[in-house]
């Protein structure tokens, strides 16, 4: 549960946006890029034979293949905008996702915004999570041009990868 103070800085930082979009309009949305991260499983392909198929005696039965989760799963760092994804990563199971890797990780999203996007993206949208807040971090932000929009605390509901893409790529 939101505390008052919580449910305060969230109305703030709302405020903030609806100011920036009124005096940038649509320029400021083709700025903005999201990064987010979610778990994944492998998927092993099995074949399976199909049935219930209208077709001839003498045709081969057509083969199918069905997937099951094996026990390996990968970390997936996107980042996208309002023309689509612009980077994606992987991280195996058992490596760390920290600070360092994540700043390795702005790094490539800028020499790809340099590559794929002729307009200037200079706004990162992601959540608070420790390697997006650490000081390495913000550092590295300031080095590329890259701000970041705030985001409020304990606030998942404002995350939209949550909402429009992991539920998409998981099923």
């Amino acid at each position: 549960m939101l505390t008052p103070q919580m449910k305060l800085q969230r109305v703030q930082i709302c405020r903030e946006l609806l100011a920036k979009f009124d005096e940038d309009g649509e320029d400021l949305l083709r700025q903005i890029v999201t990064g987010d991260e979610s778990w994944f499983h492998h998927y092993d392909p099995e074949l399976k034979q199909q049935s219930k198929e209208y077709r001839h005696k003498t045709s081969p039965s057509p083969k199918k293949f069905k997937v099951f989760s094996s026990a390996r799963k990968v970390l997936l760092t996107i980042f996208w905008d309002s023309e689509g994804v612009v980077h994606t990563e992987f991280l195996e199971e058992g490596n760390t996702g920290n600070s360092t890797k994540y700043v390795n990780t702005l790094e490539k999203l800028k020499a790809r915004l340099r590559r794929v996007r002729s307009e200037k993206v200079s706004i990162i949208y992601h959540n608070n999570a420790r390697p997006h807040t650490s000081l390495e971090t913000r550092t590295v932000l300031d080095r590329l041009g890259l701000r970041t929009l705030l985001h409020p605390p304990y606030s998942p509901d404002l995350a939209p990868s949550d909402f429009f893409l992991f539920p998409k790529l998981k099923d």
